[in-house]
């Protein structure tokens, strides 16, 4: 039978002491000393390790330990054991690791150097994109017979039936709120009545089409993302391409021509939504007649501002599209790169949205249509 791993003392004229161990020294045995060894109290010289018969790291750490704890001798080890011992021994160093710190100014050089050569990268690489979706566009125009209608057909049910609840509720708050916050400011100067102006020029120009965009954005964008993210992690796309399917056909202009038409049918929708709100806020709390508010709308709202409003929908949607398939193609790695690039893609498409309504602002300004 083999024998177990042991440890005696002996303490010599001087009263100090010797810790002889042995038998086997490996992980599988040691344990069993390990509480006794841990107890020994008084100095001890030396650790005596030539009745050993058998040697791991383990337990050349606990023969090292041993020794360095009592700051005795290690004497009697076999050279398999003054290798092991040597190699465990630098593993208790407790000097504190830390990289050099580079000075303030470098750091932030650096920090914007790098957010500069990214964000050329990430532009290059987005043309390149936008590029793949041009040249799939023309293919699919050559060959019409390849174009999925039915994932098309269920991208704008999920991008804009099935968002008609949230964007309807938010939308009439809206109204409320601008027709409610306008009219007891205007009521300073007896001019209650241009509440119908401000809501109806606020609805259709800007807040309609802009709240429904960021909505769509937090809702489809994101999904886009998230969806497009975990078919790259399963390989799926790669499985496309595989067996032929272009993946920008198949995936990326159904969801763009989608989030692109009913963007249109929503900025639309979430416009009529606030003017209903301002209607209810009015007729409760200014007195104005509700049919009548709706008749001054027509009255008011001059014609170009229902097109602005057009005009600007279809661009946020391809806008919020593009930026959450770009994202979803860009995951690779793990399961933390949807989440990242699902975020990314929400964050991009808001401030593109609100960038293009500030110059769409400008633009019609300067055309005639302010």
């Amino acid at each position: 039978m083999r024998r177990r791993c042991e440890f005696s003392l002996s303490t010599d004229d001087a009263g100090a002491q010797t810790i002889a161990l042995s038998g086997r020294l490996l992980v599988s045995s040691i344990a069993a000393i390990d509480r006794e060894l841990r107890a020994v109290a008084g100095p001890v010289a030396q650790v005596d390790l030539s009745q050993v018969e058998a040697i791991d790291t383990a337990g050349a750490w606990l023969a090292w330990r041993l020794a360095d704890e009592h700051h005795a001798r290690i004497v009697g080890a076999s050279d398999q054991a003054q290798r092991l011992i040597a190699a465990v021994c630098p593993a208790d160093d407790d000097t504190p690791v830390a990289a050099p710190r580079l000075p303030t100014a470098q750091r932030v050089l650096d920090s914007i150097g790098d957010y500069v050569v990214g964000a050329g990268r990430g532009v290059i690489a987005f043309l390149g994109f936008v590029g793949a979706i041009l040249i799939a566009s023309g293919s699919l125009l050559r060959h019409p017979g390849r174009f999925r209608i039915k994932a098309l057909v269920r991208q704008m049910e999920l991008v804009g039936v099935s968002a008609l609840g949230i964007i309807g509720l938010m939308s009439f708050l809206v109204g409320i709120v601008i027709a409610q916050q306008g009219a007891v400011q205007l009521q300073q100067f007896g001019a209650e009545i241009y509440t119908i102006n401000l809501t109806g020029r606020l609805a259709f120009r800007e807040l309609g089409v802009l709240m429904t965009a960021i909505m769509v954005a937090g809702r489809s964008g994101s999904a886009f993302a998230a969806q497009i993210g975990t078919m790259r992690l399963t390989e799926e796309v790669d499985a496309m391409r595989t067996i032929g399917v272009s993946p920008v056909e198949a995936l990326i202009i159904p969801r763009v021509l989608a989030s692109t038409f009913m963007m249109l049918l929503l900025g639309f929708y979430a416009a009529l939504c606030a003017i209903v709100g301002g209607a209810t806020i009015s007729t409760l709390t200014l007195g104005i007649p509700f049919m009548t508010f709706l008749v001054r709308i027509q009255e008011v709202v001059p014609l170009h501002d229902l097109w602005v409003g057009f005009i600007k929908a279809p661009v946020f949607g391809a806008i919020v599209a593009l930026a959450g398939c770009y994202q979803g193609m860009q995951v690779e790695g793990n399961s933390e790169e949807v989440g990242l690039r699902t975020t990314i893609a929400v964050v991009q498409a808001i401030f593109a949205v609100i960038v293009l309504d500030a110059f769409f602002a400008v633009f019609f300004s300067e055309v005639g249509w302010g």
